[in-house]
């Protein structure tokens, strides 16, 4: 990776002829399309239950078929983009995507809306880690952190606004309207993108379909197992065994990886204390929080009576915050390092949403939610970028796809793994049946999360000071 610019020159980096801006814009709006979709449909799904006659099950695989597929391909998809070119990868995701949110559109049953669900995670894969990659590619060391938190800021506000379009799509037009709208922005940003990335690659690698198995086998078994658990009993027969040998499964991923000459997931990466710590932080946070939000979510309709549109403009101070808060901290990152920042992000989060379980009820007046709210939007502002500054300082740049695809297949299993184990506490302890009933089950799954993202903080102190690139 070359330094493209001389010390006076304007901040327009180029890539392809083109302008940083526009760059930002042809990886930035694919990548806020795949972030939002993952939890676009959380204000939407008490409608979609009445309409598609859905279960809890249901609800979330209509969350979790997109995460987990999302994150059983992103390190084949990154690998796939390092031998065929990152930019030809990045669109075809784009395109599968789009065609996915169609599909997304016309499901007609549960099943059909799981599996459309799937395909969109599919084509997903394909676009989030390769978008930082290529981003990355195109600026110089010195505005890199700046590049990195701008779109460390989209990401964040794509998870987190996807609540509120969710709701105000369903409140104002119908929840299938949640998927259409993915399809005419794909349909433009495609040819944007094709037009603006320039080509690249990185190490030569075969493909590892034994990996892929594996790892998309062992995370599938061990989420289902954890779905299902409260429902048919821990110590059932089909449980158990989901859990003991999804566990087996990703125990022989480790020892495939070490054996085999072109490894899926390059277990030398987690060699860099720094990369191993970030995704262990990364792994607890998207649990706790992204549990806690499926449920929080919607907690404004089936407790208080609002409209998906009036649950997602009260959730805005959450939303909103990423948006301020993670460009900013890209700014900051190396004037007070990328440990400071995400222990800050991850103390403030935890106690967000402790604060959040201790006082939510059924009649609870809304104002009393505005501050943690607001806290647990500025912890997650100062979480997204300085992680995916370490991610791509603490990696060799011929591997940077693959730590990129490494540590967002850390994120989405965390997500579904969040939205599995919260569900299941819930669960175990309320229900739909009434306001009561709901608040009864919220209480104990939101502290499960604060307490998730709280060992997630103890863990960001054995992050580094200071992470030196591996350029």
């Amino acid at each position: 990776m070359t330094e493209t610019l001389q010390p006076a020159a304007p901040p327009a980096v180029t890539l392809g002829g083109r302008s940083l801006a526009a760059v930002l814009v042809a990886v930035g709006i694919p990548m806020f399309m795949v972030t939002l979709d993952n939890l676009v449909v959380t204000n939407a799904l008490p409608v979609i239950r009445t309409e598609l006659g859905a279960a809890l099950t249901d609800l979330q695989w209509f969350v979790n078929a997109y995460t987990l597929s999302f994150a059983s391909l992103l390190l084949t998809a990154s690998a796939v983009g390092d031998r065929l070119g990152r930019r030809r990868v990045f669109l075809a995701g784009i395109a599968l995507f789009t065609l996915a949110s169609a599909a997304c559109a016309l499901a007609a049953g549960p099943g059909m809306l799981i599996a459309a669900r799937a395909m969109q995670g599919f084509g997903a894969a394909a676009v989030m880690p390769l978008s930082l990659t290529l981003l990355s590619a195109a600026v110089p060391e010195r505005m890199r952190n700046a590049a990195i938190g701008i779109w460390g800021g989209i990401a964040g506000l794509g998870v987190a606004l996807g609540p509120l379009v969710g709701g105000a799509v369903v409140d104002g037009l119908s929840w299938h309207w949640i998927f259409w709208l993915n399809v005419p922005v794909g349909l433009a940003v495609l040819p944007f993108a094709a037009r603006v990335l320039a080509e690249s690659h990185g190490g030569s690698r075969r493909l590892d379909p034994v990996g892929l198995l594996l790892s998309a086998g062992g995370v599938l078994a061990v989420v289902w197992g954890v779905i299902h658990g409260a429902g048919d009993g821990w110590t059932s027969a089909s449980v158990l065994s989901a859990l003991i040998g999804g566990a087996a499964l990703l125990t022989c991923l480790i020892g495939w990886e070490l054996r085999t000459p072109e490894p899926m997931l390059p277990l030398r990466l987690f060699r860099s204390r720094a990369f191993s710590v970030s995704n262990v932080v990364g792994f607890a946070f998207s649990v706790g929080v992204f549990g806690s939000i499926f449920l929080l979510a919607q907690y404004f309709q089936v407790v208080q009576g609002y409209t998906p549109l009036e649950s997602g403009v009260r959730t805005m101070p959450w939303t909103m915050a990423p948006m301020v808060v993670a460009p900013i901290a890209g700014l900051l990152v190396d004037r007070v390092g990328a440990r400071t920042l995400i222990s800050t992000g991850q103390i403030l989060l935890a106690a967000a949403l402790a604060w959040i379980a201790a006082i939510v009820s059924v009649d609870i007046d809304y104002g009393a939610f505005v501050a943690p709210f607001l806290l647990a939007g500025v912890g997650m502002g100062l979480t997204f970028a300085p992680a995916s500054t370490i991610v791509m300082s603490s990696a060799a740049p011929e591997d940077q796809a693959m730590a990129s695809g490494t540590n967002n297949t850390v994120r989405e299993v965390g997500v579904a793994m969040g939205v599995a184990v919260l569900a299941s506490v819930f669960a175990s302890y309320g229900s739909y049946l009434s306001p009561q009933n709901y608040v009864d089950g919220l209480v104990p799954a939101v502290w499960v999360g604060a307490a998730i993202v709280a060992a997630g903080a103890l863990a960001s102190l054995l992050l580094p000071r200071r992470v030196v690139s591996a350029d």
